[in-house]
């Protein structure tokens, strides 16, 4: 069973963001607006196209050695470095891609009413609403999100699975079965850049847990003042993020103190490190803070997987990454244990990954 909070929660009110959007377009409630020092400055910095880490996966699995072992050092780079990067050539079929974002655009689409019928039960992530909302005064994000458990089987919560738009059910099947290969494919080369072998991660994970989560972003009137999605990393072992065509730029991440934004490639899906690949490498690939920010005039549609361990397995640093000079960071723990208190939890930057972290000694 996917995680569940075991306390009562009151959220209070919650407005829809598109229904604001039509109803009082230039209305940003207090509950949205954010304090002085979480509100984005709106002209961070964007990095030229050559600073952002680019994986060809064709060239990492093809057979030219020489161009592999180049692939690797990049990638081996950008999860030390960026905790980021975008691949490209990743064997997805354009369709298939297009297909995802059509039938995630037409739920979006649909009358209030109709979304509502799948809500996202307080202090739960799967369903039709707003997810980390676990008090009545919390500062809410300017997003509309609709999550679905994906794998194993046993997450699945059928009822929220929805009838319209036609299809939506089989082309998320599709989407998720090729996302889920992709993300093989890369904990593959993930582990061969750390000098591991290459199925040591599959292995580890047993039947390894897939959500979804479809993110939608209204333009917003005042930008400047609120969050499409609050700072956080990721509890997965790495997340694979789908941009909607056409949407504004809104994926920023924390680089060496400050807010970079991303500006996706054509045909690229955006990866980033999550915490379990942080512990299991006892910290050499971290994941990345980040966050989305909004935009006065366009909207923004975001496809996001998260593919993580089986909730039964126990993890921690892998023994060929702790040594004298590199020792124990994080302690040994269930991942189902840990996916309960991350998603109990408000987004607060990487403060769910304390919950790992072995306290450093002290001298008296």
């Amino acid at each position: 069973m996917a995680p569940v909070p075991s306390f009562p929660i009151k959220v209070g009110h919650i407005d829809d963001v598109q229904e604001l959007r039509k109803t009082e377009p230039t209305n940003v409630p207090q509950r949205f607006v954010r304090d002085m020092s979480e509100r984005p400055k709106l002209a961070a910095m964007v990095p030229s196209p050559n600073d952002i880490p680019i994986i060809d996966l064709s060239k990492l699995v093809g057979s030219d050695r020489d161009e592999q072992g180049r692939q690797i050092m990049q990638l081996k780079t950008a999860c030390e470095e960026w905790g980021f990067f975008q691949v490209v050539n990743h064997g997805i079929d354009s369709s298939v891609v297009e297909n995802i974002e059509e039938v995630a655009k037409d739920f979006f689409m649909l009358p209030l009413e109709e979304k509502q019928k799948y809500p996202m039960a307080p202090g739960t992530v799967q369903g039709y609403g707003q997810a980390f909302v676990f008090s009545e005064n919390q500062k809410l994000d300017w997003c509309n999100m609709f999550a679905l458990g994906v794998e194993p089987p046993c997450i699945r919560n059928p009822e929220l699975w929805p009838s319209k738009p036609a299809h939506f059910g089989e082309t998320l099947e599709v989407y998720s079965r090729e996302i889920r290969q992709l993300c093989k494919n890369l904990l593959r080369y993930i582990a061969v850049s750390l000098g591991l072998k290459g199925d040591v991660f599959e292995e580890m994970f047993g039947e390894a847990v897939q959500a979804v989560r479809m993110n939608y972003y209204p333009s917003c009137s005042r930008p400047d003042l609120v969050l499409g999605l609050s700072p956080h990393s990721d509890g997965s072992a790495i997340t694979v993020l789908q941009q909607g065509k056409g949407s504004s730029v809104g994926l920023q991440i924390l680089k060496e103190g400050k807010w970079v934004s991303v500006q996706p490639i054509p045909n690229a899906l955006v990866i980033n490190i999550g915490d379990t690949i942080e512990v299991l490498t006892n910290g050499r690939y971290k994941s990345v803070e980040h966050r989305a920010v909004t935009h006065k005039e366009k909207d923004r549609l975001s496809i996001v997987t998260f593919y993580a361990p089986s909730y039964e397995v126990e993890l921690g640093p892998m023994a060929e990454l702790v040594d004298k000079k590199n020792p124990c960071r994080y302690r040994r723990y269930n991942h189902g244990d840990y996916s309960k208190h991350y998603v109990t939890n408000k987004l607060q930057g990487k403060r769910t990954l304390e919950f790992a972290k072995i306290e450093p000694e002290t001298s008296a």
